[in-house]
Parts: structure tokens; sequence; C-alpha cells
């Protein structure tokens, strides 16, 4: 039988006495939380120079020919600014939204399996440093949160124990849907984060931020989400960011948001790829139709057999 623990956190909102979260460790109970047990080794990623220059080239290549193409795709209608990474990126799924008939919830669907596949290439069930294949889902209230939201439940199907944090809950029927669909599969959901940065680096073996993404407006992060990227800023454990790490801009890349360990691309690399200095690379794209690839240049790189991710740079 499964052994249910609970761990008393100080509740941050300053009220009268200790509450109760729920950090999953072991088991499927909504309440179930960790307690004791050693602690993770501390995170030393890899040098990350090297592993940018390795993984330099491939970023260059899809980034700098989907930086100026945009008038071009979008039939006159794009700005004429090059280096317009968020434009392109709205402009491809328009046309698979619009032309190619694909659903909203199809591809989050896609892209939440994909980053949930990448999650296991990066952190193996055997390799994780903690008994207990525990991973914190933080997710924002618009579309890269829902792509968490269908990570964090990938993940639970491969036998990983993942968590949910999702302060601001959207009321889009669509993202309700994903949410229950969490619920059911008896994924617990924080009440609040904890601001004591070391719970969280005992409680979980990494994080994946699914806060902001290429849909964030300059200056989001510095808004509801603040207090978010804060504590993350300070956890020693990996953070996988998916399609673009939380608080940076999506062409110009870190302006003092996060510092992720792992990036995973949504269709293609946006332009602030080129500045993410991680260990690990992912594209998640190989389901872009061909024509869609040859109008927008995207120069996708070759994924091997089945594989729905590919990685950019090899593992250090």
């Amino acid at each position: 039988m499964l052994r249910t623990h609970r761990a008393v956190l100080e509740d941050p909102s300053g009220g009268s006495g200790p509450r109760a979260a729920p950090l999953r460790v072991g088991t499927r109970s909504p309440h179930a939380c960790p307690r004791g047990g050693p602690s993770p080794a501390p995170h030393s990623p890899a040098p990350r120079a090297a592993g940018a220059e390795r993984a330099g080239t491939q970023i260059a290549a899809v980034a700098k020919a989907t930086a100026s193409r945009v008038s071009m795709a979008a039939a006159g209608t794009a700005p004429t600014s090059a280096a317009s990474g968020k434009a392109e990126a709205e402009a491809i799924e328009k046309e698979l939204l619009e032309d190619y008939r694909f659903g909203r919830q199809q591809l989050i669907e896609i892209w939440g399996h994909a980053c949930a596949v990448a999650v296991t290439k990066a952190f193996p069930l055997p390799s994780l440093p903690r008994k207990q294949p525990t991973v914190l889902v933080v997710c924002g209230p618009a579309q890269n949160g829902a792509i968490g939201l269908v990570c964090a439940r990938h993940l639970r199907i491969f036998d990983y124990e993942p968590t949910i944090f999702y302060p601001k809950r959207s009321l889009d029927p669509l993202y309700r849907d994903f949410t229950t669909q969490c619920e059911k599969m008896d994924i617990p959901f924080l009440s609040y984060l904890p601001t004591e940065v070391q719970l969280i680096n005992d409680a979980y073996n990494a994080v994946v931020d699914a806060v902001l993404g290429a849909e964030a407006e300059l200056g989001e992060g510095r808004g509801p989400c603040a207090g978010i990227l804060a504590t993350l800023k300070h956890v020693r454990i990996p953070i996988v960011s998916l399609d673009v790490p939380s608080g940076w801009d999506v062409e110009a890349g870190s302006s003092g948001g996060i510092s992720p360990d792992v990036l995973v691309s949504l269709m293609a690399p946006k332009q602030c790829a080129r500045r993410f200095l991680g260990r690990q690379h992912f594209v998640a794209g190989r389901f872009v139709p061909y024509d869609v690839q040859k109008k927008f240049e995207l120069n996708p790189p070759e994924y091997p057999g089945t594989e729905c991710v590919v990685a950019l740079s090899a593992p250090q």
C-alpha cells in the first residue's frame, strides 16, 4: 500500500497558523506531500558555453531563416521589420488553424505531449536524484499554461509524479477541460508556491516552466507573474522552459528572466533561443506539414526514427 505523508508549510500570506500544501511524493493522493528523505545533490549544470557553441549552428540556421520572411509568408500583412519571431510564430499557427484545419485542442495536445517526451529524454527516470520521480509544473493563464497542463498529464502516464501550480486558472472552456483531465488523473495542484525555495529543491527533481510563452507581451513578467519568476530564479534544481523561457523577450532574449537548463522550442526555435546557454535544447516541430515548413523556410532538423522531438545539442 502506498504511504501518504503531509508536510506543513508556513502560510506565506501571513495567515494564522500553518497551512498544508500537497507536495507530491510517491502517491496518487492529491493530499500527499514529502517529508524527510535525502536531499538532492546540488544541481551543477555542465559548462554552458560549450553546449551552446555546439548547438549554435543549428539554432542559427533555423532562427535566422525565420527572422525576415514574415512579409513573404503572410501575404504582405506582416510588419516590415526583420527578426519578428513572435509575428512569424503567430503566422505559422494561424496557417495551421485556418488553412490546415488543425484545432486549438489538437495543437496544444501535440505540443504538450512533445514537451513531456523532451522531459523524459532530459531526465530519464533512472537518472533522477530523488527516489520519487517528482516534477513541479508551473502553469500560467494563457496557452503556454495549457501546454503545461497537457505536459503534466503525459508525464503522469510516463510514470513521473507531477504536481501542478496553476494560480490563475483560465475561464476558457478548453483550458478548463485540460485542468479536469489532470484532476481526474489524481495529479495534485498546489494552493500556493512556497517562497522558501529549499522546500522546492527538496521535494522535486525538476521544474517545468509553462508560465509565459511566445504569446506573452513584453513586461508581462513584471506583473502578476513576478513573484513566481522571482522564486524560480533561485531554485537549484533544473528548469525546463516551454518554447520561450518566462521573462524573456521573444526576439531579444533574457531581460531578467529565468535561466533554464533545458529549452523545448515549439515548431521552430524563436529568436531568443540564440541566447540560450542551457545544457539541452529540443525542437518539437515534426508535425508541421512539409508545405508549411517550405513556405516559412523553417529548415527543420532531421528527426530520428519516429521521434516527435530532436535535441539540437548533445546531453552534457
